[in-house]
């Protein structure tokens, strides 16, 4: 299912390491992995501008919501059909701030096997020699932790770990969306810094790219939408 991505990621991801090796030497693979996933976020700017569309039209429906909820709150079925004709009426979906999500779930895929894969392609991996500075980029925190906590490749992790955490902060703050809803959207960003502990380096700096973009995204997407207003 995932050979014909993978192979096109190896290509694009080898393509630019080379590339940037005169330049950045022992940090070009990592820099093409965060030129490579800011490519991916700069293709899913559309879906991100509809999401923002959306947390917006949910904002403004949300006195309307609440008092619907009040209405039929004895009657779940009532509730739904009256939610979801609200939602038509208005043109909006409970859904749309999750599209930029779940569109990058098999770009993360890709690079999280790109990583782990011995052979590409039919031909042996060699990204997996690849380091960042003194951490392979195909091995995990777990993988590394042998050679004790301080050590060299754990410390490169523990700040990969430290960058996801500020990331998460600063993404959990603009959450806009109230109730449950909003306390899931304000805790996920946290989850980040968990699967990077079990994910192979390289897919850890996928995560900390996506997460720093999305945190600047929305901050650029609400500051034309006030300015708009």
């Amino acid at each position: 299912m995932f050979d014909i991505p993978i192979s096109i990621a190896a290509a694009l991801v080898g393509g630019l390491a080379d590339a940037l090796d005169p330049m950045a030497g022992g940090l070009a693979t990592a820099l093409a992995i965060v030129l490579f996933t800011a490519g991916v976020r700069l293709a899913l700017v559309p879906l991100a501008v509809s999401a923002a569309k959306g947390e917006r039209a949910r904002a403004r429906l949300l006195p309307k919501v609440q008092a619907l909820q009040n209405k039929h709150a004895k009657d779940p079925h009532r509730l739904q059909r009256e939610m979801a004709a609200l939602y038509k009426a208005e043109g909006a979906t409970p859904a749309a701030g999750c599209l930029p999500m779940a569109a990058q779930i098999p770009f993360f895929m890709v690079m999280y096997r790109l990583f782990t894969s011995a052979a590409v392609a039919g031909h042996q991996n060699l990204l997996l020699a690849h380091t960042l500075l003194a951490a392979p980029l195909g091995q995990n925190w777990i993988g590394v932790l042998g050679g004790g906590l301080l050590a060299p490749p754990s410390l490169v992790f523990l700040g990969l770990f430290a960058l996801l955490a500020v990331v998460a902060v600063v993404t959990s703050r603009r959450v806009t969306a109230e109730g449950p809803v909003g306390a899931v959207a304000r805790l996920m960003p946290f989850g980040t810094v968990a699967v990077a502990a079990f994910v192979p380096l390289a897919a850890g700096l996928y995560l900390l790219t996506s997460g720093a973009w999305t945190a600047a995204e929305r901050a650029v997407l609400r500051r034309g939408a006030a300015a708009a207003a």
